[in-house]
């Protein structure tokens, strides 16, 4: 399958997204989460566009996207998933599976809340949703930006998307971390913190993480009345979202279909043939 690379003009933002499969086939669409881009569904894009057309873009301020000046743009949550929103607007897609990891369930849980007809199911891989998935204080210096954005607390958030940091988040809770291809981090680094305009981005982003714990509420209101097909399949020794927060989904979702993995934050890196090989019957089922 030939995966193309294209953009696109959306609130006049340059958004590059990654697509594949025929156009007249179901949409599934990967959102993906920091540090990172589309380039984390290098992989499963061509696993699963045999049958689907496979939509993954860059949020702005990541990857091949434009990073507009903050101060000219709102980096939020809210304003991420319009662009989505907008992207898939522009492309005619109206109805859709959706793959969420990390920053991607925020940005999916927007979606599903302005458009709960267009959802027609959805795969989280370490994607959160329940403050049960935070492990320990992991989240802690996010929460701390957001109520206080002094430099002091801007420095613990800039050390995690440092060299050292990117590594740690795509190595922690693997077992063999040799499986792991540096090059992840090398392009996170990249996407994520190569300038001080993308720094500045993230930072930004770290700030508004707050809301997305403010919304559970109304997204757990969603799920129960949506009850909208739900797979988890989970890193079981994620260090940042742990796997109390893909058993979470049970609670509001009693038909959720829940895999704990041996694998961690990056499940895509170290399991692809075990997480495709669960999404495919799982899509068969909902979207056809």
């Amino acid at each position: 399958m030939v995966t193309h690379h294209r953009y696109a003009e959306i609130n006049g933002t340059r958004i590059f997204y990654r697509e594949a499969g025929d156009s007249d086939t179901p949409a599934v669409v990967l959102l993906h989460g920091t540090p990172a881009s589309s380039h984390m569904y290098r992989n499963p894009i061509p696993a699963l566009a045999d049958r689907y057309r496979v939509i993954a873009p860059d949020y702005p301020g990541f990857g091949h996207s434009d990073v507009p000046d903050p101060s000219d743009f709102a980096y939020t949550f809210d304003n991420v998933a319009d662009h989505v929103d907008g992207l898939l607007d522009h492309l005619g897609v109206t109805r859709y599976a959706v793959y969420v990891q990390d920053y991607g369930a925020p940005v999916a849980w927007r979606l599903a809340l302005r458009h709960p007809d267009r959802i027609a199911a959805v795969t989280t891989q370490n994607g959160n949703a329940y403050v049960e998935g935070f492990v320990g204080d992991a989240m802690e210096p996010l929460f701390a930006y957001g109520r206080d954005r002094t430099e002091a607390n801007a420095a613990a958030l800039r050390e995690i998307i440092s060299p050292a940091g990117l590594e740690w988040q795509f190595t922690q809770g693997v077992v063999d971390p040799s499986v792991i291809d540096p090059d992840n981090w090398i392009n996170a680094h990249a996407a994520v913190a190569s300038t001080p305009a993308r720094v500045e981005a993230q930072l930004e982003l770290f700030a508004d993480y707050l809301a997305n714990v403010e919304l559970y509420p109304t997204v757990h209101e969603y799920f129960r009345t949506s009850q909208v097909p739900l797979l988890a399949v989970w890193g079981r020794r994620d260090q940042i979202f742990g796997p109390a927060g893909a058993l979470a989904f049970e609670r509001d979702l009693p038909d959720a279909e829940i895999h704990l993995l041996e694998g961690s934050h990056f499940l895509l890196e170290s399991r692809l043939d075990a997480v495709v090989a669960l999404m495919r019957p799982f899509l068969r089922r909902h979207l056809g």
